[in-house]
């Protein structure tokens, strides 16, 4: 018996041998050098792993951009500043990425809207949706019961006492994952710095609209008319705003009857050129309306019938030469 023991301890030590040997064969042999830079860059990464890159998570993004298949910046999240430090690690020009966040295409809260019933069933988006909607009458309204406020990974989302997901736009990081996860898809990204949006996702006729929501769009269209530079067109019965052509000058929120359009933050009243101007044309390149009247090396002034109160000719001018006035300045 002892010499049965013995001859199978020494196969059994044989085989593990001829095993590692066998794996330290493959490791040297079929070793892939992984490339020191893609470390760097997901150290440089938030780690949220929220796949609003487009990746799986912070690694592959990281790989992909060593690989080229990439941009630098291509991490909504990090923003500018993570896009800087992997344009370093890369040896590449940084590319800007804008600030997205979460932006709620629905204005109609309990307060604004027809009930249609009571509902008692799952207390979840996703399971109203498939029954009879919950609550409210309008097909295109929120739901009201935060599926996602719970599935924001950031705590970007808390629901009001209106029974609409307010999002804080300094905490979220435009991941898209509440996007994904409402079933009425009226959740969309918008540019952080963006002024103006359209608080609605109803494509029903203005009769019907009127019947089930006081602050629902009736696609009168008076806001694309009143727009001066064309960022609004009516989509289906749906004002729908074009961002990157949207100068956030307010005007179309002044113009909508029934307070769909929200304009965050103040107007601005008046917009003037003072004499620290230095004629440089920078403020009339900006202008999107040609207001603004000058030549090189001149004074220039702000053709008050023409101004929209865009504010651009301020962020262009690099001299203070742009005084903008809003309403609590004029009071």
């Amino acid at each position: 018996m002892n010499s049965i023991y013995f001859y199978s301890m020494i196969s059994m030590g044989g085989i593990a041998a001829l095993l590692a040997g066998g794996l330290g064969f493959a490791a040297n042999h079929f070793h892939v050098e992984k490339d020191p830079r893609v470390a760097k860059i997901e150290d440089t990464l938030p780690g949220a792993n929220c796949g609003a890159c487009g990746y799986a998570g912070c690694e592959s993004f990281a790989e992909a951009v060593a690989k080229g298949n990439a941009p630098v910046g291509g991490c909504p999240v990090g923003g500018d500043s993570v896009s800087s430090e992997i344009a370093d690690i890369m040896g590449s020009e940084n590319e800007s990425s804008e600030k997205v966040v979460a932006e709620l295409l629905c204005g109609g809260g309990l307060k604004e809207t027809k009930k249609s019933g009571s509902y008692d069933g799952i207390k979840t988006c996703k399971a109203a949706n498939q029954v009879n909607g919950g609550v409210k009458v309008c097909q295109y309204s929120c739901m009201g019961f935060g599926d996602c406020k719970v599935i924001c990974p950031f705590d970007a989302i808390i629901m009001n006492d209106n029974g609409l997901p307010e999002i804080d736009p300094d905490v979220c990081t435009g991941c898209g994952k509440c996007i994904e996860e409402c079933p009425r898809n009226i959740l969309l990204l918008a540019p952080y710095k963006s002024k103006n949006h359209i608080r609605c996702s109803s494509h029903n006729i203005g009769k019907i609209v009127r019947k089930t929501c006081e602050v629902g769009c009736i696609a009168c269209s008076l806001c694309v008319k009143a727009c001066p530079v064309d960022a609004i067109e009516m989509k289906d019965n749906l004002a729908v705003i074009d961002y990157e052509k949207c100068v956030d000058c307010g005007i179309c929120a002044e113009k909508c009857p029934t307070g769909t359009i929200e304009f965050q933050g103040e107007r601005i009243k008046n917009v003037e050129i003072n004499d620290n101007c230095v004629g440089c044309t920078l403020c009339a390149k900006a202008c999107p309306v040609d207001a603004v009247e000058g030549e090189i090396k001149k004074l220039h002034k702000i053709d008050q019938n023409l101004c929209i109160q865009c504010g651009l000719c301020y962020e262009a001018c690099n001299v203070d030469a742009v005084d903008l006035f809003y309403e609590s300045d004029l009071d």
